[in-house]
């Protein structure tokens, strides 16, 4: 017997009945569909639309995003920019390094520090795999209005930066 799919719900509350709503059927409704989304976002990469040269992994997505709205940078800056560490940002800038999507260059104020920076490779990479995404955002919401796109924009930016703030609350200081 197949998986049942829990993401065609009918209500917001994930099946609860008036008969019995439970305490907690919203939260619990919530924490499922964003379980279901996280798993259907990381089995499609939100690879957008077309060929598998448009996907492309999550954290070297987020990272050439952040080196192109916020110019070149050193690898604490942008580690402290995305809430984690340096070795970890070391760890997955290297492949961009090896690609071509990102050079280190030196700083242009201390010739002895090292930035990093988005390459025309990498921007043009970037754009094409945006393009995608942006195709594929169309299409799923397809149906709804502007404003629904809107308000589904702004809530998850609002959870996003929830999320966020909790996280760097519980994180030990650094030192």
């Amino acid at each position: 017997m197949p998986p049942q799919d829990m993401t065609k719900a009918a209500s917001p509350s994930g099946g609860a009945t008036p008969e019995n709503p439970g305490p907690d059927h919203l939260l619990d409704a919530l924490q499922h569909q964003v379980a279901v989304f996280a798993r259907r976002a990381e089995q499609t990469r939100l690879g957008g639309v077309g060929q598998v040269r448009n996907s492309m992994d999550r954290a070297a997505y987020l990272l050439l995003n952040r080196l192109d709205r916020e110019g070149p940078m050193g690898v604490k800056a942008l580690a402290a920019g995305m809430g984690i560490d340096s070795s970890t940002v070391t760890r997955q800038v290297a492949p961009l390094v090896d690609t071509g999507l990102v050079k280190r260059t030196s700083h242009p104020e201390d010739g002895r520090a090292v930035v990093l920076q988005l390459s025309p490779r990498g921007q043009a990479r970037l754009d094409e795999v945006r393009a995608s995404r942006r195709e594929l955002m169309s299409q799923v919401t397809g149906e709804w209005d502007e404003e629904e796109r809107d308000t589904f924009c702004t809530l998850l930016t609002r959870f996003n930066a929830a999320l966020a703030a909790r996280q760097a609350a519980h994180q030990p200081p650094a030192g």
